[in-house]
């Protein structure tokens, strides 16, 4: 099993930080000047960001809505609602629904081109267990 060490009271490194989300200390900046992290990133007195564990558990929300193919500006709409605090509940619902309805669509789309793709294999492999693979369409050869 993979061991987790705990996060120290003084807060991680960006370099850190990087290392335990998987994402570069560039995109921890850039999730902080975007507006997408929720709480005041600590610093040291030289101004040195450092980490905390809520930090981390919300850029892993940003990352995967990001990888989901959520728009930075829903995002930062979804941090402003978050950050906002009780009240909202009923728009940040709103917002995750329309997003899983958009990755629900998205999923039906690559499910269709994936059928496609397995067509192609099949057909690939067909022709090659027959020997006459070379009888395949290519462009300009006749």
């Amino acid at each position: 099993m993979l061991e987790v060490k705990p996060i120290p009271a003084e807060g991680l490194t960006i370099a850190d930080a990087a290392r335990r989300t998987g994402v570069s200390a560039h995109t921890l900046r850039y999730y902080e000047r975007a507006g997408l992290v929720v709480t005041q990133v600590d610093r040291t007195s030289g101004g040195r960001r450092r980490y905390r564990k809520l930090d981390l558990e919300w850029i892993k929300i940003c990352t995967k809505l990001r990888a989901t193919g959520m728009p930075i500006k829903l995002i930062r709409r979804y941090a402003e609602l978050v950050a906002a605090g009780r009240g909202n509940e009923p728009e940040r619902l709103a917002l995750l629904e329309a997003h899983r309805a958009d990755v629900l669509a998205k999923l039906a789309e690559l499910q269709e081109n994936l059928k496609l793709i397995d067509r192609k294999i099949g057909v690939y492999r067909g022709r090659l267990e027959a020997g006459d693979a070379d009888g395949l369409w290519a462009p300009g050869q006749s």
